[in-house]
């Protein structure tokens, strides 16, 4: 069983200030696979005060001297890459192929651009007589999800060391071991004392203190709406830069060519991985009404190939992250069977033969319409719900009548009339026949959040912007 019961603040691995710890349990076994200090405003304190001392000197820092840590920080990633999957795991029930694989593989990539923007970034610019200046915000607290834990910390704290700024990083109570890893990644990388701090422990312990707190200078939060909604209201009287990714549900048009069969299935497998828990999931495939019962076929046959089961075995899928999300998902589905859709596929109750461990039938929806709750609400769970449109006027509609907005799907072989529609829907992520760039700008419209991630974009987040009048004079810059 793993305890990791110090916390690293000030380039030191530390005793919590209080004597308080949690259970983290495996989701596939329901038994407890480590323990992990819990912290509270002291702690976030002490790793507050670490990062304001080491601001200064970080923030001076060359960009050769940070492209050099990133590359360090690369190479002992790639070394602990197992550990980081293992624990992954353990923690969140991935399937040892998803969390060796795309888990852990995309906080590198993120790793590798980040490095690669760093050595042609441009901090300052002029414009006639005045200099724009590009400079870093100061410390950052950042506060991570569960879901895609090394990926979510990789968007956040990469651009936020790469610009010259100083954290505090808070990770999910449910899972904190690829956090607790990673900090040793960074320890062993050199990275100055105090330019990175972790504090574990859960929301109110810990990220409400970090998210008020006057010396934090940005807070940068992926989660719930919900949480969200909190962590603003918490950082407002302090007037700090708040950027967050929060809740989705994402719409797949699909549209009516000879791709249709492969698209539908595409989608469904899509929506089931991770579990479906993933914000930016295909959460609604929206699909020709005349071509319902063919992709009801096409869906309920997919999702048959779709296998559950020990996350250490040969499956699809593994279980979600806790008995709450369990219970979440599960009240979801019962919801959807009482309101009227159509069961296609799965349903409620565990699969057959896996009585222990919070699995989820890969649940398919059909004839469902907007008003419908697993419509409108964010399940995060294997739930694909299908609903039927008359014409592309009418796709957008329902793409677009949610009160979410972070990222969306076009399916389908005619490219003129895949970029028009992904132009009219409002989301700030809109993915053509499964693209996809390290580069491209991730954040939501609506209630999914505000600001970007990925690429510069999120390098901009974590930057103040100067105007220096008068740099030079006027004929100087002609």
């Amino acid at each position: 069983m793993r305890e990791y019961l110090k916390f690293y603040i000030g380039g030191q691995w530390v005793d919590p200030a209080g004597d308080t710890a949690f259970d983290v349990v495996n989701p596939a076994t329901e038994e407890v696979a480590g323990r992990v200090a819990a912290g509270n405003a002291v702690d976030v304190d002490r790793a507050v005060a670490a990062a304001r001392a080491a601001f200064p000197a970080w923030s001076a820092t060359s960009v050769a001297e940070r492209v050099a840590l990133l590359q360090r920080v690369l190479d002992g990633y790639t070394k602990r890459a197992p550990d980081l999957g293992a624990a992954l795991t353990e923690e969140m029930g991935a399937p040892k192929g998803l969390a060796n694989g795309f888990q852990v593989d995309l906080a590198a990539g993120h790793l590798v651009k980040a490095i690669e923007l760093l050595e042609g970034f441009s901090f300052e610019e002029r414009r006639g007589p005045t200099l724009v200046v590009r400079e870093p915000i100061g410390v950052c607290g950042l506060i991570t999800p569960w879901n895609w834990p090394m990926n979510q910390i990789a968007v956040k704290l990469f651009p936020a060391l790469a610009t010259g700024n100083t954290v505090v990083l808070k990770p999910s109570e449910r899972s904190p071991f690829t956090a607790h890893i990673f900090a040793e990644i960074l320890d062993a990388a050199g990275v100055p004392a105090g330019v990175f701090n972790l504090v574990q422990g859960d929301g109110p312990s810990v990220g409400v203190p970090l998210s008020a707190h006057p010396d934090v200078d940005m807070i940068s939060f992926t989660g719930s709406t919900r949480a969200g909604v909190e962590i603003a209201r918490n950082a407002a009287p302090t007037v700090k830069r708040v950027t967050q990714e929060l809740g989705g549900k994402g719409p797949n048009i699909v549209l009516d060519d000879a791709s249709f069969a492969a698209n539908v299935a595409g989608g469904v497998g899509a929506m089931m991985g991770n579990s479906g828990q993933t914000c930016s999931a295909p959460a609604r495939m929206l699909v020709p009404a005349a071509r319902m019962a063919e992709a009801i076929e096409i869906a309920k046959e997919t999702a048959a190939q779709v296998t559950v089961g020990d996350p250490l075995g040969e499956f699809t899928i593994g279980p979600v992250v806790s008995a709450s999300q369990f219970e979440h998902v599960q009240a979801l589905i019962q919801k959807g069977v009482d309101e009227g859709a159509t069961l296609v596929a799965g349903g409620p109750g565990r699969p057959e033969g896996l009585d222990r461990g919070y699995y989820v039938k890969p649940t398919v929806f059909a004839d469902v319409t907007p008003d419908m709750t697993v419509a409108r609400e964010e399940i995060f769970g294997p739930v694909l719900v299908i609903l039927g449109y008359a014409d592309l006027d009418h796709a957008v509609e329902i793409a677009n009548d949610t009160e979410y907005g972070l990222a969306a799907y076009v399916a389908g072989e005619d490219l003129d009339t895949a970029r028009s529609l992904a132009r009219r829907i409002r989301a700030g992520w809109v993915n053509i026949n499964d693209g996809f760039d390290f580069g491209c700008p991730f954040g939501g419209y609506k209630k999914s959040g505000n600001g970007r991630e990925w690429g510069d974009y999120g390098f901009q987040e974590y930057l103040e912007v100067k105007g220096i009048l008068g740099y030079a004079p006027d004929d100087a810059a002609s």
